[in-house]
């Protein structure tokens, strides 16, 4: 491993051991209520590939929250919370290694934080997401205009926490314990051969994995290998599409950020 790769699994390994030992205080509060809209927002984002149409999406100060739909498919619309969550937190830690592509993590953040404005929220989760653009806002500004590098450390500390937490409340919600209005419940009630817990332990395994996941496409572009490739060419292994590279857009927009930022 080189020195890049050393330093991003030391700075996980210690935002895990933070997260482990303040999980449950105040300090910790408004990451909860960012993993618990990030589920919410999954199941929104569900209804709509499915073609449903969402009404209100809500989170609220006990930590819970709700996304009221019409239509959609119920089955792919039902396991999105706890796995969406957890894909969230997958991305933002694979994505925090490299400057622009933590910068996109927290554009893309940014981008869903707003757009779900939209649809109905209450006032908790107007000031949560308000607060989070702000601060996110803040930031990539740093990020570009002062100081290098920030914004990837901010973007790691999202992704571990909120995958971490996606883990502890699919343990908590439907495997521990089996509550008739959880997510894992309504599983059950569409598919009566595969009991709560058992859906629970499977969205679970599953949560692991992308934490996992994330770690390891993180590394791999931290490598000496990837050192001189865009994001794209270096996961892929392949620099070429065509005559072209299909990533030489990253370079442009950079650019042109850095300047938007020094002007």
């Amino acid at each position: 491993m080189n020195e890049p790769q050393i330093a991003f699994l030391a700075l996980y390994l210690i935002y895990i051991a933070i997260i482990l030992l303040f999980h449950n205080t105040l300090f910790m509060y408004p990451f909860r209520l960012l993993t618990t809209f990030l589920h919410e927002l999954s199941h929104a984002i569900a209804c709509w590939i499915s073609c449903g149409s969402v009404r209100a999406i809500r989170v609220y100060e006990n930590e819970g929250g709700v996304t009221s739909y019409v239509g959609g498919c119920r089955v792919l619309i039902i396991p999105a919370g706890y796995v969406g969550a957890a894909i969230w937190g997958s991305i933002f830690v694979m994505l925090s290694g490299g400057r622009k592509t933590a910068t996109g993590a927290a554009g893309a953040l940014i981008a869903m934080l707003l757009i779900s404005l939209c649809f109905a929220p209450n006032r908790t989760m107007v000031m949560l997401n308000l607060c989070y653009v702000v601060v996110t806002s803040i930031f990539i500004y740093l990020e570009w205009a002062v100081f290098t590098p920030i914004l990837n450390f901010i973007v790691l500390f999202y992704g571990a926490f909120v995958g971490i937490h996606a883990i502890f409340d699919t343990y908590q919600d439907t495997i521990r314990r089996t509550v008739l209005r959880s997510d894992a419940y309504a599983c059950y009630e569409i598919c009566p051969c595969c009991m709560p817990r058992c859906v629970g332990l499977q969205w679970a395994i599953c949560n692991i994995v992308l934490q996992l996941g994330g770690i390891w496409i993180a590394m791999v572009q931290l490598s000496d290998e990837c050192e001189n490739m865009g994001w794209w060419d270096c996961i892929s292994g392949d620099g070429n599409w065509g005559d072209n590279n299909f990533w030489d857009w990253e370079e442009g927009v950079a650019n042109s950020l850095e300047d938007w930022l020094h002007w």
